[in-house]
């Protein structure tokens, strides 16, 4: 019998530090010898005009957690500024009824728009900031209470990651697995 697989769901407004923090999820878990993969969400449906309705972030989320189950993965780390309002159809998506953790990375507006300051070097900075703002009140609103809320404000992002990892119990696991993973 094939185990059930287990998603960390990473979401939050933009320049909250989901990839950042996905990032050093990564490499602390790598660290440790444990096996997972990492897919950005917001780059499976990235196009113009938008194909939300077409259901494309879902449909590519599936081919590509089917291709890393294949090579024996059973853990995923997911980054997408909705993903923890969309919880239901991604674990659709994944097919194999996974357990989930899932975590709304928070900040305050001004951090927000440092961040974004320092990381957008186009023309739609203003943009950002703006959706940025309006998408941290919808997703407080709209996400589950069982969603966990972490504050990334003044925080190191290794520091973040660990508190993230401590949640999904996977570094106990693997310090109290007596079989490979």
């Amino acid at each position: 019998m094939t185990p059930l697989s287990e998603v960390l769901f990473l979401g939050g407004r933009s320049g909250v530090g989901k990839s950042s923090v996905g990032n050093e999820i990564h490499i602390q878990l790598s660290a440790a010898g444990f096996r997972h993969c990492v897919i950005e969400g917001d780059n499976l449906d990235l196009a113009y005009p938008p194909p939300w309705e077409h259901g494309l972030g879902e449909r590519n989320l599936a081919a590509m957690w089917a291709n890393y189950r294949s090579l024996g993965y059973r853990r995923l780390i997911y980054t997408n500024t909705v993903s923890v309002r969309f919880i239901d159809s991604l674990t659709r998506a994944m097919g194999d009824d996974p357990k989930v953790t899932a975590v709304l990375l928070t900040s305050s507006d001004a951090t927000a728009r440092q961040r974004l300051i320092r990381r957008e070097i186009g023309t739609a900075l203003e943009q950002h900031i703006e959706r940025s703002d309006i998408a941290a009140r919808e997703l407080e609103k709209a996400v589950p209470p069982w969603v966990h809320r972490v504050a990334t404000d003044d925080r190191p992002v290794d520091d973040i990651a660990k508190e993230i990892i401590n949640l999904t119990g996977w570094i106990t696991m693997l310090k109290h697995r007596t079989t490979p993973d």
